[in-house]
């Protein structure tokens, strides 16, 4: 089976850390979000990845090829046109029974079942309170009858958490073709949702499969949350320290330098990072920062930047310098 990763979106609310790295590439819980999506696909039998980037995607294919070994393709989204449009661009090179991935979310769930291949298609779903952000599924006898893309008016709370199989993906690509050529847009893009709901009306069969977890990292609130659940589910570790004071649960890589500090809980500290007489929680610090005399609550703290002085919350992108006196 293949399997299609979207990568493309430029990750404009988790800006500046999207300024400097595509959102995928962004750190919970001490690495990028894709590479706990690829190690999430462990169970599948992947024949092939198929990775669609963007904006700065050379960082994707050097992230992937230099931690993983799968066969692997890279097609870029020159004009984001929206995810239909960057799920045909992979139409010269996907066929048969393939995955759809979207690359920007946590989700555990048992996809060895899709190496069985079933004959009919299967999009993965979550029941949540709030669904008006997302994509929503209607069922009928347990089947997928309705797709709606951030629907201003509640019809479901199953919403689509952005895994999908299709058995016969060319059937797909022809549903995407009549979508553009019908000029089918969603504000302003080509949705997923419009193209399926295409598929069904034509008598295509879809399951709701529900999966277990599913956590967004689209926002910074949404990714603290993320890191919080998976420092609580397995992701926690301390390298070392110098006098200093860990509350679990943390992550601290075994390259950075802790000292004089309070740490935790809910803090993932990355590579190369330093902190020296702070206290932190509910935090994530990225590679190389260097963090001196604060106290950060709910922040994030991108690579390389430097924050000194005294105050509370802090959003602070890759390279910055920040001082207080």
């Amino acid at each position: 089976m293949k399997v299609i990763i979207l990568t493309a979106g430029l990750g404009t609310r988790l800006r500046p850390h999207t300024f400097s790295k595509p959102k995928p590439l962004v750190k919970v819980a001490g690495k990028p979000m894709l590479a706990h999506i690829l190690d999430s696909l462990q169970s599948v039998a992947i024949d092939e990845l198929i990775f669609v980037t963007g904006y700065l995607g050379h960082r994707i294919q050097d992230f992937v090829q230099s931690k993983y070994r799968f066969p692997t393709q890279f097609i870029e989204q020159t004009a984001l046109r929206g995810q239909a449009h960057a799920i045909h661009l992979t139409r010269q090179v996907a066929h048969g029974p393939c995955m759809i991935v979207f690359g920007d979310g946590i989700i555990h769930a048992d996809f060895e079942a899709l190496n069985r291949q079933p004959p009919h298609g299967v999009i993965f779903v979550k029941e949540i309170d709030d669904p008006s952000r997302f994509g929503v599924v209607v069922l009928e006898n347990d089947k997928i009858t309705r797709l709606v893309e951030k629907p201003e008016q509640p019809i479901s709370n199953l919403v689509v958490v952005g895994i999908y199989y299709l058995p016969d993906i060319s059937q797909l690509f022809a549903a995407i073709e009549h979508v553009m050529s019908h000029n089918i847009q969603t504000k302003g893009e080509f949705y997923l949702a419009d193209a399926l709901q295409v598929m069904i009306d034509g008598g295509a069969e879809f399951h709701a499969e529900r999966v277990s977890v599913w956590k967004d990292c689209g926002n910074p609130s949404a990714l603290l949350d993320t890191n919080r659940y998976l420092l609580e589910n397995g992701r926690s570790y301390v390298g070392s320290v110098t006098r200093s004071v860990i509350i679990p649960p943390v992550y601290i890589d075994e390259t950075a330098m802790i000292d004089s500090s309070v740490i935790g809980p809910y803090v993932s500290v990355a590579a190369r990072a330093t902190i020296r007489d702070s206290r932190i929680r509910d935090s994530i610090i990225n590679s190389g920062a260097v963090i001196q005399s604060i106290i950060l609550d709910k922040s994030l703290i991108g690579d390389d930047a430097y924050v000194e002085g005294d105050f509370q919350e802090m959003n602070v992108g890759d390279a910055s310098e920040i001082r207080f006196r």
